[in-house]
């Protein structure tokens, strides 16, 4: 099997720009690449980019070619990116989407076009795969309620935190996350008397801020991109002391490296992601300097989106290379490979997929700490090995609990 190797620098996809032989391989790349998650979908194709990058931007003599298409996190957009690169730019398979709602869309979309490979990029709602799964769609990276293990009995038993207000996006993804979060929280015995919904994209938190209730002991806040520093920012305006619990996007490094008071606020937060920035695992130091060495003017570690579009990519690049590159027979071989594949990821884990084509991921417990520079990253508080979809529950009594919701679970 080909070596994937760290190279010293990025080569410019374009120097590709040459026809393709019909036999080349196509890679479409969804990612949101305007609005509140703009800096998110960067990365994710930052992570893609650079599993090929690292293949030599070919596989067993057959050149990759990236076909990147920008949607807006709204299912009906990477729904019309997902079309356009199949019927127009003849797609072989797709990394992405990014946001959670996407990926239930092209979830969906996937049965209706059974000769193309979907791989998901970071979207983590949990539907994608857990109920109506696809048979083309796999993801690799987990749902974000794995992404959130650990962390509801560590905020009860070790913080001590009785009651958590919870202020999160209104979809499917923090609806997963939340879930995550209190499945364990609610069982240690904390209550969460209230939850404040927000649309994503919203600037005015002003009315969140002022009814959050004194006498509760922390927040968990499940807001990403432009949206968690608009309300941290406020919440910091007002005054707000209360302790953060972050959810996976909350604690992103796209956030720890944007600037504004509220970054006072997030040290010694606590949070559960599959992706740490300051992890000393070697496969991560590893990762952390050929994601550098690509792109200098990135972030000061991969964010969890440039991992995930990242693992997605790669599992492509040795799946091809298992079977030599040859997608015929409606790449029966490509997805019979990938449903077996199993790799060492950046974090150290040995990742591969359940009956659903869901991963079976390592999560972090993870602590927001000041870095000797005044910068804010990421350390481990503990580690959980080999979280499944079930989140270590039995099978029917998980399914029983009913799809997640604005109002499944709740515990005030």
């Amino acid at each position: 099997m080909t070596k994937f190797k760290t190279v010293a620098s990025a080569i410019a996809l374009c120097a590709f720009a040459a026809p393709l032989a019909a036999e080349d391989i196509k890679m479409g790349v969804i990612a949101v690449l305007e609005g509140a998650y703009a800096g998110a979908g960067q990365e994710g194709v930052r992570g893609a980019e650079l599993a090929v990058i690292e293949a030599g931007h070919q596989v067993d003599g057959k050149a990759i070619e990236i076909i990147t298409m920008s949607s807006d996190a709204s299912p009906d957009s990477a729904v019309n990116a997902a079309r356009k690169l199949i019927e127009q730019d003849g797609v072989d398979f797709i990394v992405g989407p990014l946001s959670g709602s996407e990926g239930l869309a092209l979830r969906d979309l996937s049965k209706s076009y059974p000769e193309v490979t979907f791989l998901n990029g970071s979207s983590a709602a949990q539907d994608t795969t857990l109920r109506d799964a696809s048979e083309n769609f796999f993801r690799f990276g987990g749902d974000g309620a794995q992404w959130m293990v650990g962390v509801g009995d560590y905020a009860f038993n070790d913080l001590g935190y009785e009651s958590v207000v919870v202020i999160a996006e209104d979809y499917s993804f923090p609806y997963t996350q939340v879930l995550g979060f209190m499945a364990e929280y609610c069982e240690a015995g904390g209550k969460v008397p209230e939850k404040f919904w927000t649309p994503i994209g919203n600037s005015d938190y002003s009315s969140v801020v002022y009814s959050i209730p004194q006498d509760v002991d922390a927040l968990f806040v499940a807001l990403g991109g432009a949206d968690a520093v608009n309300f941290l920012t406020q919440y910091a305006q007002a005054g707000g002391d209360k302790p953060i619990i972050g959810g996976s996007t909350t604690i992103d490094q796209i956030i720890l490296d944007s600037r504004g008071p509220f970054k006072k606020l997030l040290v010694g937060a606590p949070a559960g992601t599959p992706t740490v920035s300051n992890f000393d695992g070697p496969e991560w130091v590893a990762f952390v300097e050929s994601y550098r060495e690509a792109f200098p003017d990135g972030l000061s570690a991969p964010s969890i989106y440039a991992h995930h579009y990242y693992m997605s990519a790669k599992a492509a690049m040795l799946a091809l290379d298992e079977i030599d590159a040859d997608l015929s027979d409606g790449q029966a071989a490509f997805r019979d490979t990938l449903n077996s594949l199993e790799f060492v990821t950046p974090t150290g884990g040995v990742m591969r997929l359940d009956e659903n084509r869901n991963g079976i991921v390592d999560n972090f417990v993870t602590e927001v700490f000041e870095r000797e520079d005044g910068t804010l990253g990421n350390r481990v508080v503990k580690v959980v090995r080999d979280v499944d979809q079930y989140l270590g529950m039995d099978k029917e009594a998980f399914l029983a609990m009913g799809p997640v919701s604005r109002d499944n679970p709740s515990c005030p």
